[in-house]
């Protein structure tokens, strides 16, 4: 089983490949589903075919699926967010702002890792390419899983504790609603949905994440950005696709200027992602929409090659032995020093890279130890510990 994300700024082709590179592994005879989970599916329109929430079939070994995740996160939201709206309703907050208070930014867009996760227990499908939202977008939905774990263990027991203490004293003093055990359930519901998605995604034998860009500075410089945070958060990325590539045969006088400007944006591409397999595919003279065109995609991007297959290997999270120390080294490609924080609460090591922070539990191995240095050595943070302080 392998799980390709596709992922790059709004407007790059993410789309395209994502459809192509699904196209091709159909055709080599893989079980193949391709999904997005975009609130602004542009799939359908890819293939020229009408999809929706569930997968249809677009061949003999390809379906489609375009995510309704709204949908999802009323079927599994739906109590939780009635007894939110009770207490707006309660404070005098009514109407549109209720609604949207009582429903937290990225949480219908994880139902959408949650079909992935579904897919791939069933085992129906070889290979699930899933059209990724545009990056920022991409970034939130992949660190959720992570941030609601946190909650889960740390948080959430406390709170539901708290509340059976003070239910019966605030319901007689006021009438203010509170949350009972079936509010706590849903919620339990609702996190148990989420269960084995961070496990899925982040093993580098089974998920990997494909960068699109277009060759241009500052779409470059986002790629490079979400090549770190993705690192960062422990997902594997095996390839960079630059698409819309000017080819050989435009020798027209007027693309001179641009032919030498991508050239040199080429150039910080294989710079920036040399650890990653770079991809270049052309520009097309016309628009690649539709199965045929797709497959002309898949066969320019990959020609004899089996898209299913790792690219490239790397693993963005390892711990080593270095004498009587461990190192723990977490890939951060194209970070620079400024850009990291590293601070040590207890258990666990929480690193912070630029806007992003991610909380690594230790193992016990690790937990009784001292952190000695963090250094940033070659695109990795390498965080030393060491039985004495």
């Amino acid at each position: 089983m392998r799980v390709l994300l596709v992922t790059g700024k709004g407007g790059v082709g993410k789309t395209t490949v994502a459809a192509a590179t699904a196209v091709r592994a159909a055709d080599l005879g893989y079980r193949t589903l391709v999904m997005s989970t975009d609130p602004a599916h542009s799939l359908a329109d890819a293939f020229q075919l009408d999809f929706g929430d569930h997968p249809t079939q677009v061949t003999p070994m390809l379906a489609a699926q375009q995510i309704n995740s709204q949908q999802r996160l009323e079927e599994s939201w739906g109590e939780v967010r009635d007894a939110l709206t009770e207490f707006f309703d309660w404070s005098g907050l009514k109407g549109i702002e209720a609604e949207e208070l009582t429903v937290f930014p990225g949480m219908d867009e994880i139902f959408s890792l949650v079909t992935v996760r579904d897919h791939v227990r069933s085992e129906e499908y070889d290979l699930i390419v899933v059209d990724c939202a545009p990056t920022a977008e991409t970034l939130r939905l992949l660190s959720l899983p992570e941030v609601l774990s946190w909650y889960m263990e740390k948080m959430f027991p406390i709170g539901r504790r708290v509340v059976k203490v003070v239910r019966p004293i605030v319901t007689k003093v006021t009438s203010m609603p509170v949350a009972d055990d079936e509010v706590f359930a849903a919620v339990q519901r609702f996190y148990d949905r989420l269960d084995g998605i961070r496990e899925i995604l982040a093993d580098p034998e089974t998920t990997s994440a494909r960068l699109v860009m277009n060759p241009e500075k500052m779409v470059i410089a986002e790629a490079r950005r979400t090549y770190t945070y993705l690192g960062l958060f422990g997902y594997a990325v095996d390839a960079a696709i630059v698409n819309r590539v000017l080819p050989d045969t435009v020798t027209d006088e007027y693309f001179a200027k641009w032919r030498e400007i991508q050239k040199q944006h080429l150039a910080a591409v294989g710079e920036g992602f040399a650890d990653v397999n770079i991809r270049h595919l052309r520009l097309f003279d016309e628009e690649m929409v539709g199965l045929d065109r797709l497959r002309t995609v898949g066969e320019d991007l990959f020609g004899d090659e089996d898209p299913t297959q790792h690219l490239s290997h790397g693993r963005p999270f390892r711990v080593e032995d270095v004498g009587d120390d461990v190192v723990l080294a977490v890939s951060v490609p194209l970070a620079e020093k400024g850009d990291i924080d590293v601070v040590r609460h207890g258990t666990e090591l929480v690193l912070t890279v630029g806007p992003y922070r991610r909380a690594i539990v230790l193992p016990d191995s690790l937990a009784r130890r001292h952190v000695r240095r963090a250094q940033l050595v070659e695109g990795e943070l390498r965080v030393t510990f060491s039985l004495e302080a």
